[in-house]
Order: structure tokens, then C-alpha cells, then sequence
């Protein structure tokens, strides 16, 4: 039991139902019990309804649904709450990491603008490490390897190589574009662009 109450299982909506977060199945009954969330019963996309916290620990558990036993009898795991007084949908940057520095970099050698496969390209310290240069968004770029090799711990002049952009932090994107459905729950779907 301990297992399901502590999965990152259940998706947080605000209060405009936007996704903003994924919480424990734990964490889901606390916000539900102090009435700071409510579950949303989802029969079918036509059939879904916000339910209290009373009214939750009563529902009917459905074959498809997880649940958890209590003193008073098992209690259904929510799959998608609502946090009642929660209206923004919070930002974040991306985790800083080749993957992202890459997809910044539109896959593209940012020396010479060559269209690379994930395979061919890897990180380049602008001012390398070896000198200061810091692991940081404005110090970072996607590089072909055999430039990258080229260029060695010398700063980018003295390699003979120009910077075809000046690398910069990405904007703050909304949480939504990084929840991911990797428990793979169906109601989820519902909400999830």
C-alpha cells in the first residue's frame, strides 16, 4: 500500500483545470481532506465532476481504479485533483543539460551551422572550463565533435571559429510543457496537450 500512496500518480490542476503539476497519491488526500483540492470523478470525457472530500471517501472503486485501504473501508486513489485556490500556471526553465542545450541550439553546430544527428554534436564550453567557463545556459553550445575537438581549450578566436549566435538562457516555459504522462494514465490525456 505504501508503494501507491507514494507514486507521483496524480495530476494537479489548477483552478481554470490548466495541468500544473503531477503529486502522491498521499499528498492528493491531504490537499483533498483540508478541502485545498477535489478529485475529479472521469467516467468518460463526457462525465467528469469535481467531488468533495465526503463524498470521495464513499465513491463506489471501479475495477480500473487503485485504491487503498483504511479503518473505514477501502478509498479510491484520484488520478486528477483540483487545486481550488491555485489560478496561475507556473513557469520554469529547462533543466540545463545537452539534451536541452541542443534542442535550443536547433540541433545545429553553432560554429558552422551544420544540421547535426544527436550522435554527431556535443557540448561546447564557449570559454572552456580550463579557464573559468562555467556549466551555464550563456556558456553553453551545441558543437560538432570534430569542431569541438578543433577548438580543444582555447576560446572560440583563437580557434578560428565565430559563434553564429551568442548563446542565452531559454525563456521560462509553462509547468504544462513538462508533465509528461509516464505512468501512463488514461484520464490524464484529458488534460495533457
Amino acid at each position: 500500500m505504501t508503494e501507491i500512496l507514494n507514486k507521483a500518480t496524480v495530476l494537479v490542476l489548477n483552478r481554470h483545470w490548466q495541468a500544473i503539476n503531477v503529486r502522491t497519491p498521499a499528498e492528493a488526500f491531504c490537499q483533498m481532506a483540508t478541502n485545498v483540492a477535489t478529485g475529479l470523478e472521469i467516467e468518460r470525457e463526457e462525465h467528469i465532476r469535481p467531488v468533495t472530500w465526503d463524498e470521495w471517501i464513499r465513491l463506489p472503486i471501479r475495477a480500473q481504479d487503485e485504491a487503498v485501504r483504511t479503518v473505514r473501508g477501502p478509498i479510491r486513489v484520484p488520478t486528477v485533483i483540483v487545486a481550488l485556490n491555485f489560478a496561475k500556471v507556473p513557469k520554469k526553465r529547462p533543466k540545463l543539460c545537452a539534451r536541452s542545450i541542443r534542442e535550443r541550439d536547433g540541433n545545429r553546430c553553432q560554429y558552422t551551422g551544420r544540421l547535426l544527428h544527436p550522435d554527431e554534436g556535443n557540448l561546447d564550453h564557449v570559454v572552456p572550463r580550463s579557464r573559468g567557463g562555467q556549466d551555464a545556459w550563456e556558456n553553453l553550445v551545441w558543437s560538432a565533435k570534430d569542431v569541438n575537438q578543433r577548438k580543444a581549450d582555447r576560446l572560440p578566436h583563437e580557434a578560428g571559429l565565430k559563434l553564429l549566435r551568442v548563446p542565452r538562457a531559454p525563456k521560462e516555459l509553462p509547468m504544462t510543457e513538462f508533465i509528461r504522462n509516464q505512468p501512463r494514465i488514461a484520464d490524464w490525456e484529458l488534460f495533457l496537450a
